[in-house]
C-alpha cells in the first residue's frame, strides 16, 4: 500500500472532547502509554496524528489530518488551519488544561534535507518514528516523528511532520496536564 501525504496547504490541526473512530484514519505506528491516573494512545498517521487522552471520564483527542478528511463536528472544540504559527489553550473540566503550539515552517531545501536527516538520526534511538514513500517528485519520501514525555501529572508531545514536496516542515507541542 502507497503511502504518500496529503499537500501541506491542506492541512488543519483539530481538538475534540470526544474519542474518534479508528477507521476514521489510516495509521502507521501506535504506542500507548499508562500514567498517573491518565492513558494515551499515539497514533502516526498518514496525514499526521491523532493523540487519544483519557483521564477519570475526559477524553481529549487531538488531531493533524487532511483538512479535507472527513471528521465529524460534533464536540470539536478547537479547529485550525495548519499555516504560520499559532498557540491556544484549554482548561477541562476537573481543573485539566490543554495547552498546544504548532507551527508549518517553510524551509530551503538544504535546511529541510539537514532536518530530515537528523529527525531519521534521532528517531532510530527515541520516540516514534514513521518513513512514508516518496511521491515520486523527490527521493525520499516524508517523516513522521513524535516524542512523548510524561510525568505523574501531565504528559508532553513534540511531534515533527515533513513535507518534501513543499520544503515544509509541521511541528507541534502539545501538553495534557491534570490539576495540583
Amino acid at each position: 500500500m502507497l503511502s504518500v501525504r496529503p499537500k501541506v496547504a491542506e492541512l488543519a490541526f483539530q481538538l475534540y472532547g470526544r474519542a474518534l473512530h479508528p477507521e476514521l484514519f489510516e495509521v502507521h505506528k501506535t504506542r500507548s502509554i499508562e500514567r498517573g491516573g491518565f492513558t494515551a494512545q499515539i497514533d502516526i498517521t498518514s496525514a499526521g496524528h491523532v493523540v487519544t487522552w483519557r483521564y477519570g471520564g475526559l477524553i481529549l483527542t487531538e488531531v493533524a489530518a487532511s483538512a479535507q478528511h472527513p471528521l465529524p463536528e460534533k464536540r470539536r472544540l478547537m479547529s485550525y488551519k495548519l499555516k504560520g504559527e499559532r498557540s491556544d489553550r484549554l482548561e477541562c473540566r476537573g481543573g485539566v488544561t490543554y495547552s498546544v503550539k504548532f507551527q508549518l515552517e517553510p524551509v530551503s531545501p538544504e535546511v529541510f534535507w539537514m532536518f530530515q536527516q537528523e529527525l531519521t538520526t534521532d528517531g532510530e534511538h527515541k520516540g516514534m518514528l514513521q518513513r512514508f514513500d516518496s511521491s515520486g517528485r523527490m527521493a525520499m519520501g516524508a517523516l513522521s516523528y513524535i516524542n512523548v514525555e510524561t510525568r505523574s501529572r501531565s504528559m508532553l508531545i513534540q511531534a515533527f511532520h515533513t513535507f518534501p514536496d513543499d520544503f515544509a516542515i509541521v511541528k507541534s507541542e502539545s501538553q495534557f496536564k491534570l490539576p495540583s
